[in-house]
């Protein structure tokens, strides 16, 4: 079969252009026919195609569109002008806005034809049309053949592209065909489906609600013994390993007793040395009665020596630090320790009960919502995300503490329901519920504390 037939049957043409539109292999294919392709049936010099959800997307005799120039801003405008009735119109720059006509010289020849192709049906939402222009008015018996090749056009394009029956496009072309429908049956305003969908979705939003926030959570001891270092010297040895349990007086580590012993020593000398010299004082206000009063000196001075002793010795006594307590040995490595000169009162470790474990949440600033003692707590432990731990919030810090990560947060602190068999030092996800409020405080809340902080108001 001849696919070129000649100019002189335009049925035929019409035929042959419908053929080419139903096997387009791309849909760049079917643009270029539209502008390009529609000369067959009737002679035009310009011409350009339109979408709303594309905008102008083809022009004839132009490869690629460049979509800031301005011809193409201006035919953009043309046409979402034209598209509003929906009707096949040859038309000139008297038909259109004044601020469209004052360019139209500039742009097009003096006839246009307007051919609508999707006019925002249920196939295709998105409405669009093919712009034909020339220096001839258009023939009447040039408008039904056009007209029929752009159903054709339109069909094609449905066929090639189905609309997602959830897309913006499709949602307001139904909500279009809906409210035409309504009016034409002058339906009162309370069945009408828009102040129906209005009406509930106000009602969704007065749903109450219960405020919920996620915070990084972990578990931690809830009374730990905090074992510090009870003098400033070197630590020999780590007597533990992390996580031991140890009894009370079990031995947790001890200090390098080297210099210790030899301070003791040098007290204790110290401490025989003002006594003997007590005693030779003594002897000496037997035979002269005028050094009687050295005595009083001396025996502050071995009293000095004797506090000076015993606290040194008190010192090597504590340089073997005892549990005070049954429990789990809690620090990192022993091996950090090991070496590691230390100050008095730094901590070292720290023992807790197994059974003694409540939740640690940090709740950003952002986050930050009112928590009363008693809110309700879930914490999702990574290890086992599907067996969540229950808690009770203890208590919110009134202040916010500055994070690793250089972030501020509030320190929360939540006793648990029961008892669980997750060990100390999980980390997880905690979910705090504060009070009810309604749906839409729920989802403006973040938004008006933002616009809040950036207004000032």
């Amino acid at each position: 079969m001849d696919r070129h037939p000649d100019a002189s049957t335009p049925l035929a043409t019409l035929l042959d252009l419908a053929h080419r539109a139903r096997h387009a292999g791309e849909a760049v294919e079917l643009d270029f026919l539209a502008v390009n392709g529609s000369h067959a049936l009737a002679p035009y010099r310009q011409a350009a195609l339109w979408f709303e959800d594309r905008g102008v997307c083809a022009l004839s005799g132009v490869v690629q569109i460049e979509a800031n120039a301005p011809y193409v801003q201006w035919l953009g405008r043309l046409v979402a002008a034209l598209q509003q009735d929906g009707q096949a119109r040859a038309l000139g720059a008297a038909e259109v806005a004044p601020e469209l006509a004052q360019e139209w010289a500039d742009w097009l020849p003096a006839y246009a034809l307007w051919l609508p192709i999707a006019p925002g049906a249920q196939g295709h939402p998105a409405r669009g049309g093919l712009l034909l222009a020339r220096d001839i008015p258009w023939l009447d018996s040039e408008l039904p053949l056009l007209t029929e090749w752009a159903d054709i056009l339109r069909h094609a394009w449905t066929a090639r592209t189905p609309p997602l029956a959830l897309s913006p496009l499709a949602l307001r072309a139904r909500l279009r065909r809906r409210r035409a429908h309504e009016a034409a049956q002058r339906l009162p305003w309370w069945r009408r489906r828009v102040p129906q969908v209005a009406l509930a979705i106000a009602a969704l939003l007065c749903v109450p609600v219960r405020l919920t926030v996620l915070a990084p959570g972990e578990l931690v001891p809830a009374n730990p013994a905090a074992i510090r270092s009870p003098l400033e010297g070197v630590i020999a040895a780590i007597d533990v390993k992390p996580n031991q349990a140890v009894k009370k007086g079990d031995p947790l580590f001890h200090f390098d007793q080297a210099q210790l012993e030899s301070r003791d020593a040098v007290a204790a000398q110290a401490l025989a040395t003002a006594e003997a010299e007590y005693r030779q004082a003594l002897q000496q206000v037997l035979a002269d009665g005028k050094s009687r009063n050295q005595l009083a000196v001396l025996q502050g001075k071995i009293e000095e020596r004797r506090a000076e002793a015993g606290f040194v010795h008190g010192q090597l006594e504590r340089s073997t630090v005892l549990s005070p307590r049954d429990g789990i040995a809690l620090f990192d490595d022993a091996g950090e320790w090991s070496g590691r000169p230390v100050g008095t009162g730094e901590r070292i470790m720290r023992i807790a009960s197994p059974r003694d474990v409540e939740v640690e949440a940090w709740l950003a600033v952002g986050d930050a919502l009112p928590l009363e003692s008693g809110a309700p707590l879930k914490l999702y432990l990574a290890s086992s995300p599907l067996d969540p731990v229950t808690a009770t919030v203890r208590y919110v810090a009134y202040e916010a503490q500055a994070r690793p990560d250089g972030s501020y947060a509030y320190r929360v602190r939540a006793r648990l329901d029961g008892d669980t068999g997750q060990r100390v030092g999980l980390k997880g996800t905690a979910k705090l519920s504060g009070a009810w409020a309604p749906l839409a405080y729920w989802i403006l809340r973040r938004p008006l504390a933002a616009m809040r902080q950036m207004i000032g108001l």
